[in-house]
Protein backbone atom coordinates (compact mmCIF):
# COMPACT_ATOMS: atom_id res chain seq x y z
CA UNK A 1 0.00 0.00 0.00
CA UNK A 2 1.60 3.30 -1.02
CA UNK A 3 2.13 5.86 1.71
CA UNK A 4 0.38 9.23 1.40
CA UNK A 5 2.37 11.62 -0.81
CA UNK A 6 4.23 14.29 1.15
CA UNK A 7 4.60 17.86 -0.09
CA UNK A 8 7.92 18.55 -1.76
CA UNK A 9 9.68 21.78 -0.72
CA UNK A 10 9.67 24.67 -3.15
CA UNK A 11 12.94 24.80 -5.01
CA UNK A 12 15.15 27.81 -4.18
CA UNK A 13 14.69 30.59 -6.65
CA UNK A 14 11.50 29.10 -8.03
CA UNK A 15 9.07 31.92 -8.91
CA UNK A 16 5.74 31.79 -7.13
CA UNK A 17 2.73 31.25 -9.31
CA UNK A 18 0.38 34.21 -9.58
CA UNK A 19 -1.44 34.54 -6.25
CA UNK A 20 -4.12 37.08 -7.07
CA UNK A 21 -4.83 36.96 -10.78
CA UNK A 22 -7.15 33.93 -10.64
CA UNK A 23 -10.83 34.60 -10.04
CA UNK A 24 -12.17 32.38 -7.27
CA UNK A 25 -15.93 32.37 -7.10
CA UNK A 26 -17.65 29.04 -6.54
CA UNK A 27 -16.53 25.52 -6.24
CA UNK A 28 -17.92 22.21 -7.43
CA UNK A 29 -15.51 21.98 -10.37
CA UNK A 30 -12.74 21.72 -7.81
CA UNK A 31 -13.95 18.45 -6.32
CA UNK A 32 -14.98 16.93 -9.63
CA UNK A 33 -11.58 17.53 -11.10
CA UNK A 34 -9.79 15.86 -8.22
CA UNK A 35 -12.05 12.84 -8.57
CA UNK A 36 -11.52 12.64 -12.31
CA UNK A 37 -7.77 12.43 -11.89
CA UNK A 38 -7.65 10.26 -8.78
CA UNK A 39 -10.20 7.81 -10.11
CA UNK A 40 -8.97 7.85 -13.64
CA UNK A 41 -5.26 7.49 -13.34
CA UNK A 42 -5.38 3.87 -12.17
CA UNK A 43 -4.43 1.48 -14.92
CA UNK A 44 -3.03 4.20 -17.19
CA UNK A 45 0.70 3.97 -17.83
CA UNK A 46 3.16 6.57 -16.63
CA UNK A 47 4.12 7.33 -20.20
CA UNK A 48 0.60 8.66 -20.82
CA UNK A 49 0.42 10.96 -17.82
CA UNK A 50 3.83 12.10 -16.70
CA UNK A 51 4.09 14.55 -19.59
CA UNK A 52 0.97 16.27 -18.24
CA UNK A 53 2.59 17.32 -14.97
CA UNK A 54 4.10 20.42 -16.54
CA UNK A 55 0.63 21.78 -17.28
CA UNK A 56 -0.18 22.24 -13.59
CA UNK A 57 0.16 25.81 -12.34
CA UNK A 58 2.03 25.90 -9.04
CA UNK A 59 1.24 27.82 -5.86
CA UNK A 60 2.93 27.80 -2.44
CA UNK A 61 0.07 27.67 0.10
CA UNK A 62 2.24 26.38 2.96
CA UNK A 63 4.93 29.07 3.00
CA UNK A 64 6.09 30.35 6.39
CA UNK A 65 3.53 28.19 8.22
CA UNK A 66 4.22 27.43 11.89
CA UNK A 67 2.32 25.78 14.73
CA UNK A 68 0.17 23.75 12.37
CA UNK A 69 -2.32 21.10 13.55
CA UNK A 70 -1.18 17.54 13.97
CA UNK A 71 -1.51 15.45 10.79
CA UNK A 72 -4.43 13.09 10.20
CA UNK A 73 -4.52 9.47 9.17
CA UNK A 74 -5.13 9.62 5.46
CA UNK A 75 -4.80 12.76 3.34
CA UNK A 76 -6.67 16.08 3.57
CA UNK A 77 -6.99 18.10 0.37
CA UNK A 78 -8.38 21.65 0.34
CA UNK A 79 -10.27 22.31 -2.88
CA UNK A 80 -11.26 25.77 -4.02
CA UNK A 81 -12.64 27.04 -7.30
CA UNK A 82 -12.16 30.04 -9.53
CA UNK A 83 -14.34 31.63 -12.16
CA UNK A 84 -11.54 31.87 -14.73
CA UNK A 85 -13.18 32.04 -18.15
CA UNK A 86 -10.52 33.28 -20.58
CA UNK A 87 -10.83 30.21 -22.81
CA UNK A 88 -14.65 30.17 -22.91
CA UNK A 89 -16.11 31.50 -26.14
CA UNK A 90 -18.35 34.56 -26.32
CA UNK A 91 -21.20 32.34 -27.46
CA UNK A 92 -20.79 30.05 -24.42
CA UNK A 93 -20.65 33.06 -22.11
CA UNK A 94 -23.98 34.27 -23.46
CA UNK A 95 -25.60 30.85 -23.50
CA UNK A 96 -24.60 29.88 -19.96
CA UNK A 97 -24.86 33.37 -18.40
CA UNK A 98 -21.14 33.68 -17.65
CA UNK A 99 -20.91 37.46 -17.92
CA UNK A 100 -20.44 39.90 -15.08
CA UNK A 101 -17.40 40.96 -13.13
CA UNK A 102 -15.46 38.14 -11.45
CA UNK A 103 -14.70 38.39 -7.74
CA UNK A 104 -11.49 37.62 -5.87
CA UNK A 105 -12.86 35.29 -3.19
CA UNK A 106 -13.70 31.60 -2.95
CA UNK A 107 -17.45 31.17 -2.96
CA UNK A 108 -17.41 27.42 -2.28
CA UNK A 109 -14.76 25.50 -0.39
CA UNK A 110 -14.49 21.75 0.10
CA UNK A 111 -12.32 19.62 2.33
CA UNK A 112 -11.69 16.21 0.75
CA UNK A 113 -10.34 13.44 2.97
CA UNK A 114 -8.85 10.38 1.25
CA UNK A 115 -8.61 7.46 3.68
CA UNK A 116 -5.25 5.95 4.55
CA UNK A 117 -6.33 2.71 2.88
CA UNK A 118 -7.39 4.62 -0.26
CA UNK A 119 -10.79 2.92 -0.14
CA UNK A 120 -12.97 5.88 0.86
CA UNK A 121 -13.33 9.60 0.22
CA UNK A 122 -15.22 12.04 2.46
CA UNK A 123 -16.20 15.47 1.12
CA UNK A 124 -17.17 18.28 3.52
CA UNK A 125 -18.52 21.55 2.12
CA UNK A 126 -17.60 24.70 4.05
CA UNK A 127 -20.14 27.50 3.44
CA UNK A 128 -18.61 30.59 1.91
CA UNK A 129 -20.28 32.89 4.47
CA UNK A 130 -18.99 30.94 7.46
CA UNK A 131 -17.77 33.14 10.30
CA UNK A 132 -14.00 32.77 10.55
CA UNK A 133 -11.02 34.56 12.02
CA UNK A 134 -8.00 35.33 9.89
CA UNK A 135 -4.85 34.72 11.96
CA UNK A 136 -2.26 37.40 12.58
CA UNK A 137 -0.07 37.68 9.48
CA UNK A 138 2.15 39.86 7.33
CA UNK A 139 1.13 40.25 3.70
CA UNK A 140 3.43 40.24 0.66
CA UNK A 141 3.78 44.02 0.84
CA UNK A 142 5.20 43.71 4.35
CA UNK A 143 2.10 45.12 6.07
CA UNK A 144 1.21 43.52 9.40
CA UNK A 145 -2.38 42.45 10.13
CA UNK A 146 -3.78 41.48 13.49
CA UNK A 147 -6.25 38.63 13.95
CA UNK A 148 -9.71 39.71 12.77
CA UNK A 149 -13.11 38.26 11.76
CA UNK A 150 -14.05 37.61 8.12
CA UNK A 151 -16.35 35.52 6.03
CA UNK A 152 -14.45 32.36 5.19
CA UNK A 153 -14.31 33.08 1.47
CA UNK A 154 -12.69 36.48 2.07
CA UNK A 155 -9.45 34.95 3.35
CA UNK A 156 -8.41 34.24 -0.23
CA UNK A 157 -9.03 37.83 -1.33
CA UNK A 158 -6.91 39.10 1.56
CA UNK A 159 -3.98 36.73 1.33
CA UNK A 160 -4.42 34.17 -1.43
CA UNK A 161 -4.03 30.39 -0.98
CA UNK A 162 -1.62 30.65 1.96
CA UNK A 163 -3.98 32.71 4.12
CA UNK A 164 -6.90 30.52 3.10
CA UNK A 165 -5.03 27.42 4.27
CA UNK A 166 -4.06 29.02 7.59
CA UNK A 167 -7.60 30.28 8.23
CA UNK A 168 -9.22 26.92 7.45
CA UNK A 169 -6.66 24.95 9.48
CA UNK A 170 -7.40 27.21 12.45
CA UNK A 171 -11.16 26.79 11.98
CA UNK A 172 -11.19 23.01 11.49
CA UNK A 173 -8.16 21.84 13.47
CA UNK A 174 -7.19 19.73 10.45
CA UNK A 175 -3.79 19.82 8.82
CA UNK A 176 -4.14 20.36 5.07
CA UNK A 177 -1.79 18.14 3.08
CA UNK A 178 -2.54 19.40 -0.42
CA UNK A 179 -4.19 22.34 -2.14
CA UNK A 180 -6.03 22.31 -5.48
CA UNK A 181 -7.59 25.26 -7.27
CA UNK A 182 -9.53 24.84 -10.52
CA UNK A 183 -11.43 27.18 -12.83
CA UNK A 184 -14.69 26.38 -14.59
CA UNK A 185 -13.13 26.38 -18.03
CA UNK A 186 -11.60 23.00 -17.24
CA UNK A 187 -14.79 21.92 -15.49
CA UNK A 188 -16.87 22.35 -18.65
CA UNK A 189 -14.32 20.62 -20.85
CA UNK A 190 -13.86 17.71 -18.46
CA UNK A 191 -17.60 17.01 -18.26
CA UNK A 192 -17.83 17.10 -22.06
CA UNK A 193 -14.84 14.77 -22.50
CA UNK A 194 -16.39 12.07 -20.29
CA UNK A 195 -19.60 12.33 -22.31
CA UNK A 196 -21.73 14.38 -19.93
CA UNK A 197 -23.18 13.47 -16.55
CA UNK A 198 -26.65 12.25 -15.63
CA UNK A 199 -28.59 14.16 -12.98
CA UNK A 200 -31.99 13.28 -11.48
CA UNK A 201 -34.24 15.83 -9.83
CA UNK A 202 -37.56 15.26 -8.14
CA UNK A 203 -38.74 18.81 -8.75
CA UNK A 204 -38.30 21.41 -11.51
CA UNK A 205 -35.22 23.60 -11.13
CA UNK A 206 -35.25 27.05 -12.70
CA UNK A 207 -32.84 29.92 -12.08
CA UNK A 208 -33.00 33.08 -14.17
CA UNK A 209 -29.53 34.14 -12.99
CA UNK A 210 -27.68 31.13 -14.43
CA UNK A 211 -30.27 30.10 -17.04
CA UNK A 212 -30.82 26.69 -15.41
CA UNK A 213 -34.16 25.24 -16.50
CA UNK A 214 -34.70 21.55 -15.70
CA UNK A 215 -37.99 19.70 -15.48
CA UNK A 216 -38.47 17.00 -12.85
CA UNK A 217 -36.85 13.78 -14.00
CA UNK A 218 -33.56 12.58 -15.47
CA UNK A 219 -31.26 14.80 -17.53
CA UNK A 220 -27.96 14.27 -19.33
CA UNK A 221 -25.98 17.48 -18.79
CA UNK A 222 -23.11 18.69 -20.94
CA UNK A 223 -20.33 20.84 -19.51
CA UNK A 224 -22.15 24.16 -19.81
CA UNK A 225 -25.41 22.79 -18.43
CA UNK A 226 -23.55 21.13 -15.57
CA UNK A 227 -21.96 24.49 -14.82
CA UNK A 228 -25.42 26.06 -14.56
CA UNK A 229 -26.53 23.25 -12.24
CA UNK A 230 -23.66 23.62 -9.76
CA UNK A 231 -23.69 27.45 -9.80
CA UNK A 232 -27.42 27.97 -9.25
CA UNK A 233 -28.53 29.26 -5.86
CA UNK A 234 -31.84 30.89 -6.79
CA UNK A 235 -33.88 27.77 -7.53
CA UNK A 236 -35.54 27.80 -4.10
CA UNK A 237 -35.23 29.34 -0.66
CA UNK A 238 -32.28 27.16 0.34
CA UNK A 239 -29.81 29.44 -1.47
CA UNK A 240 -26.18 28.43 -0.82
CA UNK A 241 -27.07 25.40 1.28
CA UNK A 242 -29.17 23.98 -1.54
CA UNK A 243 -26.40 24.74 -4.00
CA UNK A 244 -23.87 22.82 -1.91
CA UNK A 245 -26.20 19.81 -1.86
CA UNK A 246 -26.51 19.95 -5.66
CA UNK A 247 -22.76 20.22 -5.98
CA UNK A 248 -22.32 17.12 -3.84
CA UNK A 249 -25.00 15.30 -5.85
CA UNK A 250 -23.21 16.23 -9.06
CA UNK A 251 -19.85 15.01 -7.76
CA UNK A 252 -21.44 11.66 -6.84
CA UNK A 253 -22.88 11.42 -10.36
CA UNK A 254 -19.51 12.20 -11.93
CA UNK A 255 -17.82 9.53 -9.82
CA UNK A 256 -20.47 7.06 -10.93
CA UNK A 257 -19.88 7.98 -14.58
CA UNK A 258 -16.11 7.82 -14.28
CA UNK A 259 -16.08 4.45 -12.55
CA UNK A 260 -18.84 2.68 -14.47
CA UNK A 261 -18.06 3.09 -18.15
CA UNK A 262 -14.31 2.67 -18.27
CA UNK A 263 -13.72 6.02 -19.97
CA UNK A 264 -10.84 6.89 -17.68
CA UNK A 265 -9.17 3.50 -18.07
CA UNK A 266 -8.71 4.24 -21.75
CA UNK A 267 -5.28 5.93 -22.13
CA UNK A 268 -6.42 8.13 -25.02
CA UNK A 269 -9.60 9.22 -23.27
CA UNK A 270 -7.79 9.76 -19.99
CA UNK A 271 -5.25 11.98 -21.72
CA UNK A 272 -8.10 14.08 -23.14
CA UNK A 273 -9.65 14.46 -19.70
CA UNK A 274 -6.35 15.22 -17.98
CA UNK A 275 -5.27 17.71 -20.64
CA UNK A 276 -8.51 19.69 -20.41
CA UNK A 277 -8.23 19.78 -16.64
CA UNK A 278 -4.54 20.49 -16.16
CA UNK A 279 -4.62 23.49 -18.47
CA UNK A 280 -6.33 25.39 -15.66
CA UNK A 281 -5.61 23.63 -12.35
CA UNK A 282 -3.25 25.07 -9.73
CA UNK A 283 -1.79 22.95 -6.95
CA UNK A 284 0.91 22.89 -4.33
CA UNK A 285 4.33 21.75 -5.49
CA UNK A 286 3.95 18.37 -3.78
CA UNK A 287 0.81 17.32 -5.64
CA UNK A 288 1.22 16.27 -9.25
CA UNK A 289 0.42 13.47 -11.66
CA UNK A 290 2.89 11.15 -9.93
CA UNK A 291 1.07 11.59 -6.62
CA UNK A 292 -2.29 11.10 -8.32
CA UNK A 293 -1.05 7.81 -9.73
CA UNK A 294 -0.06 6.70 -6.23
CA UNK A 295 -3.57 7.44 -5.03
CA UNK A 296 -5.19 5.74 -7.98
CA UNK A 297 -3.14 2.56 -7.81
CA UNK A 298 -4.68 1.79 -4.43
CA UNK A 299 -8.23 2.88 -5.39
CA UNK A 300 -9.00 0.50 -8.22
CA UNK A 301 -12.11 -0.76 -6.45
CA UNK A 302 -13.43 2.72 -5.74
CA UNK A 303 -17.14 3.30 -6.43
CA UNK A 304 -19.85 5.90 -5.58
CA UNK A 305 -20.67 3.96 -2.40
CA UNK A 306 -17.08 4.57 -1.28
CA UNK A 307 -17.73 8.30 -0.95
CA UNK A 308 -19.70 10.32 1.56
CA UNK A 309 -20.76 13.96 1.41
CA UNK A 310 -21.87 16.49 3.99
CA UNK A 311 -21.81 20.16 4.94
CA UNK A 312 -20.21 21.33 8.16
CA UNK A 313 -23.01 21.44 10.80
CA UNK A 314 -24.41 24.93 11.20
CA UNK A 315 -25.58 26.56 14.41
CA UNK A 316 -26.73 30.16 13.92
CA UNK A 317 -27.66 31.74 10.60
CA UNK A 318 -27.63 35.41 9.57
CA UNK A 319 -25.30 36.55 12.36
CA UNK A 320 -24.38 40.18 11.75
CA UNK A 321 -20.72 41.02 12.32
CA UNK A 322 -19.59 44.63 12.23
CA UNK A 323 -17.50 45.32 9.16
CA UNK A 324 -18.14 41.83 7.79
CA UNK A 325 -21.89 41.53 7.23
CA UNK A 326 -24.20 38.52 7.56
CA UNK A 327 -22.41 35.31 8.49
CA UNK A 328 -23.29 31.75 9.48
CA UNK A 329 -21.75 30.14 12.54
CA UNK A 330 -20.95 26.47 12.82
CA UNK A 331 -22.37 24.24 15.53
CA UNK A 332 -19.15 24.05 17.53
CA UNK A 333 -19.82 20.69 19.19
CA UNK A 334 -20.98 18.89 16.05
CA UNK A 335 -18.29 20.48 13.87
CA UNK A 336 -15.61 19.40 16.33
CA UNK A 337 -16.97 15.84 16.26
CA UNK A 338 -17.07 15.87 12.44
CA UNK A 339 -13.48 17.02 12.05
CA UNK A 340 -12.34 14.52 14.68
CA UNK A 341 -13.81 11.72 12.53
CA UNK A 342 -11.77 12.97 9.59
CA UNK A 343 -8.67 13.23 11.74
CA UNK A 344 -9.20 9.65 12.92
CA UNK A 345 -9.89 8.49 9.35
CA UNK A 346 -13.44 7.34 10.13
CA UNK A 347 -16.42 7.38 7.70
CA UNK A 348 -19.00 10.13 8.20
CA UNK A 349 -21.95 7.82 7.55
CA UNK A 350 -22.56 4.09 8.04
CA UNK A 351 -21.30 2.17 5.03
CA UNK A 352 -23.13 -0.98 4.06
CA UNK A 353 -21.03 -4.15 4.27
CA UNK A 354 -20.17 -5.82 0.96
CA UNK A 355 -22.91 -8.22 -0.20
CA UNK A 356 -22.45 -11.90 0.54
CA UNK A 357 -21.80 -14.20 -2.37
CA UNK A 358 -25.04 -15.67 -3.72
CA UNK A 359 -25.43 -19.43 -4.27
CA UNK A 360 -24.38 -20.57 -7.73
CA UNK A 361 -27.92 -21.55 -8.68
CA UNK A 362 -29.51 -18.34 -7.33
CA UNK A 363 -31.26 -16.05 -9.79
CA UNK A 364 -29.80 -12.54 -10.00
CA UNK A 365 -31.93 -9.95 -8.18
CA UNK A 366 -34.03 -7.59 -10.25
CA UNK A 367 -32.12 -4.34 -10.41
CA UNK A 368 -34.68 -1.56 -10.50
CA UNK A 369 -34.22 0.96 -7.69
CA UNK A 370 -36.88 3.23 -9.20
CA UNK A 371 -37.28 6.80 -10.32
CA UNK A 372 -36.56 9.49 -7.75
CA UNK A 373 -39.61 11.29 -6.35
CA UNK A 374 -39.94 14.14 -3.91
CA UNK A 375 -42.20 12.45 -1.33
CA UNK A 376 -41.58 8.98 0.12
CA UNK A 377 -44.29 6.62 -1.25
CA UNK A 378 -44.78 5.26 2.28
CA UNK A 379 -46.20 8.67 3.24
CA UNK A 380 -48.77 8.74 0.42
CA UNK A 381 -52.24 7.29 1.10
CA UNK A 382 -54.12 5.94 -1.93
CA UNK A 383 -57.62 4.66 -2.57
CA UNK A 384 -57.86 2.79 -5.89
CA UNK A 385 -60.95 2.59 -8.10
CA UNK A 386 -61.56 0.48 -11.19
CA UNK A 387 -62.76 2.74 -13.98
CA UNK A 388 -63.22 -0.07 -16.52
CA UNK A 389 -65.22 -3.25 -16.95
CA UNK A 390 -62.04 -5.36 -16.73
CA UNK A 391 -62.40 -7.68 -13.76
CA UNK A 392 -59.58 -7.46 -11.25
CA UNK A 393 -57.94 -4.31 -12.70
CA UNK A 394 -58.49 -2.33 -9.48
CA UNK A 395 -56.84 -5.02 -7.39
CA UNK A 396 -53.94 -5.26 -9.84
CA UNK A 397 -53.32 -1.50 -9.58
CA UNK A 398 -53.65 -1.57 -5.79
CA UNK A 399 -51.18 -4.45 -5.48
CA UNK A 400 -48.67 -2.79 -7.82
CA UNK A 401 -48.80 0.53 -5.95
CA UNK A 402 -48.43 -1.26 -2.64
CA UNK A 403 -45.45 -3.25 -3.95
CA UNK A 404 -43.59 -0.05 -4.80
CA UNK A 405 -44.23 1.40 -1.35
CA UNK A 406 -47.47 3.40 -1.51
CA UNK A 407 -49.86 3.17 1.44
CA UNK A 408 -52.96 1.82 -0.31
CA UNK A 409 -56.17 0.78 1.43
CA UNK A 410 -55.88 -2.73 -0.01
CA UNK A 411 -59.60 -2.60 -0.91
CA UNK A 412 -60.16 -1.19 -4.42
CA UNK A 413 -63.66 -0.07 -5.34
CA UNK A 414 -65.63 0.15 -8.61
CA UNK A 415 -65.88 3.64 -10.08
CA UNK A 416 -69.17 5.31 -10.95
CA UNK A 417 -67.72 5.72 -14.46
CA UNK A 418 -66.68 2.37 -16.00
CA UNK A 419 -65.62 3.86 -19.34
CA UNK A 420 -62.40 5.56 -18.22
CA UNK A 421 -59.83 5.53 -21.01
CA UNK A 422 -57.11 7.34 -19.08
CA UNK A 423 -56.01 6.70 -15.49
CA UNK A 424 -57.01 9.62 -13.24
CA UNK A 425 -55.36 10.91 -10.05
CA UNK A 426 -57.56 13.20 -7.96
CA UNK A 427 -55.88 15.04 -5.10
CA UNK A 428 -56.27 17.90 -2.66
CA UNK A 429 -54.12 20.87 -3.82
CA UNK A 430 -52.60 20.99 -0.32
CA UNK A 431 -50.92 17.63 -1.12
CA UNK A 432 -49.67 18.54 -4.60
CA UNK A 433 -46.14 17.25 -3.95
CA UNK A 434 -47.50 13.85 -3.00
CA UNK A 435 -49.70 13.85 -6.09
CA UNK A 436 -46.70 14.64 -8.29
CA UNK A 437 -44.78 11.72 -6.81
CA UNK A 438 -47.74 9.39 -7.40
CA UNK A 439 -48.03 10.60 -10.99
CA UNK A 440 -44.43 9.56 -11.70
CA UNK A 441 -45.38 6.03 -10.63
CA UNK A 442 -48.40 6.15 -13.00
CA UNK A 443 -46.95 7.63 -16.23
CA UNK A 444 -49.51 9.12 -18.60
CA UNK A 445 -52.13 9.58 -15.88
CA UNK A 446 -54.20 12.74 -15.57
CA UNK A 447 -53.82 14.94 -12.47
CA UNK A 448 -56.99 16.66 -11.26
CA UNK A 449 -57.05 18.86 -8.12
CA UNK A 450 -60.12 18.51 -5.90
CA UNK A 451 -60.40 20.94 -3.00
CA UNK A 452 -61.30 19.37 0.33
CA UNK A 453 -60.38 15.83 -0.69
CA UNK A 454 -57.87 15.52 2.15
CA UNK A 455 -54.67 13.51 2.37
CA UNK A 456 -56.07 10.43 0.61
CA UNK A 457 -55.18 10.30 -3.10
CA UNK A 458 -57.89 8.88 -5.38
CA UNK A 459 -56.62 6.77 -8.31
CA UNK A 460 -59.16 5.62 -10.90
CA UNK A 461 -57.58 3.04 -13.20
CA UNK A 462 -58.35 3.54 -16.90
CA UNK A 463 -58.04 1.33 -19.97
CA UNK A 464 -54.55 2.79 -20.60
CA UNK A 465 -53.07 1.30 -17.40
CA UNK A 466 -50.10 -0.99 -18.08
CA UNK A 467 -47.96 -1.09 -14.96
CA UNK A 468 -46.69 0.92 -12.00
CA UNK A 469 -43.20 2.40 -12.36
CA UNK A 470 -41.07 1.76 -9.23
CA UNK A 471 -40.17 4.99 -7.41
CA UNK A 472 -38.05 5.95 -4.44
CA UNK A 473 -37.76 9.11 -2.40
CA UNK A 474 -34.77 11.40 -2.52
CA UNK A 475 -32.18 10.02 -0.11
CA UNK A 476 -32.44 11.66 3.29
CA UNK A 477 -29.21 12.68 5.03
CA UNK A 478 -28.02 10.39 7.82
CA UNK A 479 -26.68 10.92 11.31
CA UNK A 480 -25.52 14.04 13.13
CA UNK A 481 -23.97 15.61 10.05
CA UNK A 482 -26.64 15.10 7.38
CA UNK A 483 -24.32 12.79 5.46
CA UNK A 484 -25.21 10.93 2.28
CA UNK A 485 -23.18 8.31 0.43
CA UNK A 486 -22.53 8.65 -3.27
CA UNK A 487 -24.49 5.56 -4.30
CA UNK A 488 -27.66 6.96 -2.69
CA UNK A 489 -27.85 10.20 -4.68
CA UNK A 490 -27.08 9.08 -8.23
CA UNK A 491 -29.76 8.28 -10.80
CA UNK A 492 -31.16 4.73 -10.68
Amino acid sequence: MPTPPRPRPVRPGQPRSRQHDERPRWGLRLATTLSVLVLGAGGVGHAVVTSLDGGIGRVDPFRDMKNRPQGSRGTNILLVGTDGRDKITSEEKRKYRLGGAPCHCTDTIMMVHVSAERDRVSVVSLPRDSYAEVPEHTDEAGQHHVKHPVKLNAAYAEGGPALSVRTIENATGLKIDHYLEVDFTSFMKTVDVVGGVQICTARPLKDSFTGLDLTAGTHQLNGGEALQYVRSRHTDGSADLGRMQRQQRFLAALIAKATSNGVLLNPVKFREVASSLLSSVRADEGFGVEEMLNFASAMKGFSPSSSDFTTVPLGQLNIQVKGVGSTVKWDDAKAKKLFQLLRDDKPLAPHAPPPKAAPKDAKPPRKNPGSIVEVDPARIKVQVYNGTRTDGLGQRVDDALQATGFKTTGSPRPSANLAMRRTLIEYDPRWDRSAGSLAIALPGSELRPVKGLGAMMKVTAGADFKDVVPVRAEEQPQGDFGTVTGDKVVCP
